[in-house]
């Protein structure tokens, strides 16, 4: 973990609610896709995590939902402004275990942190699957920027207004060797249902510290609670315990 301060570079929409913001500073403390920051906001107590969608030592990228207040107040920010950010944080994915061909599945503001894992996998010289899940057909984003990478991409949305109809277990392929999944918790539990191999879930959490230290975004697994900012956000398949 690291603290610094950046400067934001741009902060466009992406769609009537998301955002994509970039900041310039020191990042070299991020070092594996799916680990996230956590930024520092004028006059609220609580830094706000969000996940990174893509890095370099002297930039960071994110995508976030416009949904609180928080969230908000980074939407009207402009370039130029300055915001004081802890870099670093998390475990992100383990590109190991991926074999030769692995899929991707995110759904709405989960899908960001799967962009720098699919950039670094295809480098690696893995095929890359990747499934977006959406509401609607307005709400997509980043398409496109999967398959610049090369990447075999699939769009599903709930109401069939473009791609396919449904949800991300409906475009399941029948072959893959491993899968790395992000999104909202009904998603993940229907991923972890019907996925045939072994695989790593990143979860979305409301968080205290985001370093570990307040304990307040712990869940259950196979050896006991873990913390998702720290432990996490990136769990396997094996060690999840789901409450009912």
């Amino acid at each position: 973990m690291k603290k610094g301060i950046f400067e934001i570079k741009e902060n466009i929409k992406l769609t009537d609610s998301v955002m994509k913001m970039t900041l310039c500073g020191d990042a070299a403390a991020i070092t594996a896709p799916g680990q996230f920051i956590n930024i520092q906001l004028d006059d609220l107590f609580l830094r706000r995590p969000i996940s990174v969608y893509d890095c370099g030592d002297n930039f960071v990228t994110i995508i976030y939902k416009v949904v609180g207040h928080g969230t908000e107040k980074m939407s009207k920010m402009t370039a130029g402004e300055k915001l004081d950010v802890l870099t670093g944080l998390g475990n992100g994915y383990d590109l190991s275990l991926s074999g030769d061909a692995p899929l991707l599945i995110g759904g709405g503001v989960g899908v960001p942190p799967l962009y720098m894992l699919a950039k670094k996998l295809i480098k690696n010289g893995r095929k890359v699957s990747v499934i977006l899940g959406f509401n609607t057909k307005d709400e997509i984003f980043c398409e496109d920027d999967f398959k610049a990478l090369g990447a075999d991409v699939t769009v599903t949305t709930v109401d069939g207004s473009y791609g396919v109809k449904g949800f991300v277990t409906n475009a399941l392929p029948e072959n893959y060797t491993h899968f790395f999944c992000c999104g909202p918790e009904p998603m993940l539990k229907a991923v972890y249902k019907f996925t045939k191999t072994s695989g790593q879930f990143s979860f979305e959490e409301r968080m205290g510290c985001g370093f570990g230290a307040c304990m307040g975004c712990s869940c259950k697994t196979i050896t006991g609670y873990k913390r998702i900012c720290k432990d996490g956000p990136v769990m396997m398949k094996e060690e999840i315990l789901w409450e009912a």
